[in-house]
């Protein structure tokens, strides 16, 4: 195996451009995709007609005609219009792709005149399509399925097939410990915020568009009566995926944990900014025993936030 000369970056050298390609796929880990959540979005165009239109932003787009090709980059300044031509008596599922092609692999273009990167259209692929097809260096960012004798393209014709190259993650535990016993005890089968000590404010990332939440309550108490009951998690204004608490043990004071869990998809208001996350608590009025959270209570909040096309 031969090593390749000179590294980048070496005072003298000369780098070529297979250089920086590899540069850009180490980068992105041989990852492709778009760079930011909200990048290079198909839409109608703005009175629906016989194309779409991309929406601004960046991509990551590996070579495929070469093992060593590398990775490139692309990016749309404004909003591109890629016309669409009209089906005829069959429908027909076209690919939306953002396209490289490189002279060194494949065609004649010339860079210094011709458009080496170009919003493309594929037509007649099968209508599960989410990929490009084998060796074609480029990016699947939508599909459209258009029914027979249409020229006009829908927001309901457009599948979304975008995905962010290299998608950040930001995982956080929060905890809370209570000092006194408090309870959930109103049995009016309402919501209570409940537990007081589970409350956090929680900083939300300007480029978050989903949440994985998990709060487990360890150490939860019981006591007074057999009961039925429901806890639920609530971000900001969004409420959770409840858990139910069925317990009949009767008058005996014992204990046990419990999980709330939900995914949220984040609305584009909360990105950037900080949302209060707490725990409510819904309780049976057909029964009459109490959930208690004291002393001997853990609760454990672990939050996630993605990133994601939208």
């Amino acid at each position: 195996m031969t090593l390749a000369q000179a590294p980048l970056l070496v005072d003298g050298a000369t780098h070529s451009a297979q250089t920086f390609r590899m540069m850009i796929k180490d980068l992105s880990r041989g990852g492709e995709g778009i760079t930011e959540a909200a990048d290079l979005k198909v839409t109608p165009l703005p009175v629906p007609g016989a194309g779409v239109q991309i929406a601004d932003g960046s991509a990551v787009i590996r070579g495929k005609a070469n093992m060593w090709q590398g990775s490139y980059t692309a990016y749309n300044i404004g909003v591109a219009t890629v016309p669409v031509a009209p089906t005829g008596a069959t429908p027909r599922s076209d690919l939306i792709v953002l396209r490289i092609t490189d002279p060194e692999f494949e065609g004649g273009l010339d860079p210094a005149k011709d458009q080496i990167n170009v919003f493309d259209v594929i037509p007649n692929v099968a209508g599960t399509a989410t990929t490009v097809p084998k060796g074609v260096t480029g990016i699947a960012i939508a599909r459209l399925d258009i029914p027979a004798n249409t020229g006009t393209i829908t927001a309901a014709m457009i599948r979304d097939l975008r995905k962010v190259a290299n998608p950040r993650r930001e995982r956080t535990l929060y905890t809370a410990y209570p000092s006194k016993l408090t309870k959930a005890y109103k049995d009016d089968d309402k919501w209570h915020n409940w537990p007081p000590e589970a409350r956090w404010t929680i900083p939300v990332p300007d480029w978050a568009t989903k949440l994985i939440l998990t709060v487990t309550i360890a150490g939860l108490r019981m006591d007074f009566d057999s009961l039925y009951g429901y806890l639920q998690p609530v971000f900001g204004t969004i409420e959770g995926q409840d858990t139910i608490v069925d317990d009949n043990q009767g008058k005996v004071v014992r204990r046990g944990t419990a999980l709330v869990a939900d995914t949220i998809t984040l609305p584009a208001s909360y990105r950037g900014t900080s949302q209060a996350l707490y725990l409510q608590a819904k309780m049976s009025k057909d029964w009459k025993g109490d959930l208690g959270a004291d002393a001997g209570t853990s609760i454990i909040a672990d939050v996630e936030f993605t990133e994601g096309p939208v």
